[in-house]
């Protein structure tokens, strides 16, 4: 008799969990669907030249599409409390898997971030730190109390006692990461961990401590990447050059990329010249970058400044419903890790948006959806399918608020 009337109630919490946001996923379907005839187009010229098979790193991505639809759609049915209870190991393994590549990772253009999975091609341990550090910091932000009566107790607790465990928790993997090197993963994933400490407490010494304690930490600790690397110098000053003057310094060298890139989105004007059509994938942009990082400039030379404003358009839209559903998760946990996915693929494509407008510098960051790469998609669609999962739970989900 017991044991039914548990059955009769846990089967009655089943019924009353959402479908899932529909649009997210009808969002995040098209992006998949659009990215994938992206990849095809800016990568079938270097695919046909390397390995006489135009439909090579297609047939990659579509692989790892499977295997990450196929584990979305696991998460999406796993109540998101689950995967909390498990971000610690999580993490930790993502810390040894760092280590690890920076021993015995395959060398790259002088960075070792990859693991070599033969026919798959290579994994990205990166990639896989920033949905560890979002669960982890979810989890340990949502038990911190915080009730600062003075700017005295909040820099004695606040500093003491918060600040610094959250700087561990975040610094050994970006400071692994920045070591391969790759400055765009460690932005990613300082930006994010900021915003998810930044939101985590609600009074206003906890947010004004918060800010000041970025800058002063986290400017000069920018600062210092960029110089003590001569090629993010050189690419830094090309940036400023271009924002100050309107000119390409170097353009044989730090400045050739950007200028290629500019080339091609002025050549597209409004409408661009035709999916299909774009001239830079033939080799122009340096080594495989038309496919990888430069694929939303493939995208406004082919479908123009209209094609370019409707993916924009598309991300805000996923933040502002993504938001809607951290704003209406059941606990803090939720909030927390739903609103640290949406920032991570919202900051992460506005970056990669504008740095091949010439906004900002180019960094290497990957467009989600658009961007070739096994581990970068398989990360994107986890972090969709844990959105998702958190929406199942939340008040008036797909109804009119």
């Amino acid at each position: 008799m017991m044991s039914r009337k548990r059955k009769t109630k846990k089967n009655h919490k089943r019924k009353r969990l959402n479908a899932g946001d529909k649009v997210i996923l009808t969002i995040s379907t098209l992006m998949v669907v659009f990215g994938a005839m992206m990849i095809f187009d800016a990568s079938m010229y270097v695919a046909d030249q390397i390995f006489f098979d135009k439909f090579h790193f297609l047939i990659l991505h579509l692989q790892w599409l499977v295997i990450g639809v196929g584990l979305a759609t696991l998460i999406y049915f796993w109540d998101y409390h689950k995967l909390l209870k498990i971000s610690a190991p999580a993490l930790v393994i993502t810390i040894a898997l760092l280590l690890l590549v920076l021993i015995a990772g395959e060398e790259i253009n002088g960075s070792k971030r990859w693991f070599v999975l033969g026919g798959l091609g290579t994994i990205q341990p990166a990639e896989f730190a920033k949905i560890a550090v979002i669960l982890y910091l979810s989890s340990w932000l949502s038990k911190q109390k915080y009730n600062y009566k003075s700017i005295k107790s909040a820099y004695k607790d606040g500093f003491g006692k918060y600040l610094l465990s959250f700087i561990a928790i975040v610094g050994a993997p970006a400071l692994l990461i920045i070591l391969e090197p790759d400055l765009g993963t460690t932005m990613i994933i300082c930006i994010t961990s900021f915003l998810m400490f930044l939101i985590s407490g609600e009074d206003r010494i906890h947010t004004a401590g918060t800010l000041i304690s970025t800058l002063l930490i986290g400017l000069p600790l920018t600062t210092l990447a960029i110089t003590i690397a001569p090629y993010r110098l050189e690419r830094f000053k090309t940036y400023l050059t271009l924002l100050f003057t309107g000119e390409i310094s170097d353009p044989r060298g730090s400045g050739y990329q950007i200028q290629q890139i500019l080339i091609g989105i002025g050549s597209g004007g409004f409408f661009g010249k035709g999916f299909g059509q774009s001239r830079q994938r033939f080799g122009y942009l340096v080594e495989n970058t038309a496919f990888t990082d430069s694929t939303f400039a493939i995208l406004l030379e082919e479908l123009g400044f209209l094609g370019g404003s409707i993916l924009v358009f598309a991300w805000i839209v996923f933040f502002l419903r993504g938001f809607k559903i951290a704003q209406n998760a059941p606990d803090k946990e939720g909030r927390l890790l739903a609103m640290g996915i949406v920032i991570w693929l919202t900051v992460q494509a506005f970056l990669n948006m504008g740095a091949n407008v010439g906004l900002i510098p180019l960094t290497g960051i990957p467009l989600p959806f658009f961007t070739y790469g096994g581990s970068s998609t398989l990360v994107t669609l986890v972090g969709i399918a844990i959105l998702l999962n958190i929406s199942r739970f939340t008040k008036n989900n797909g109804k009119k608020q």
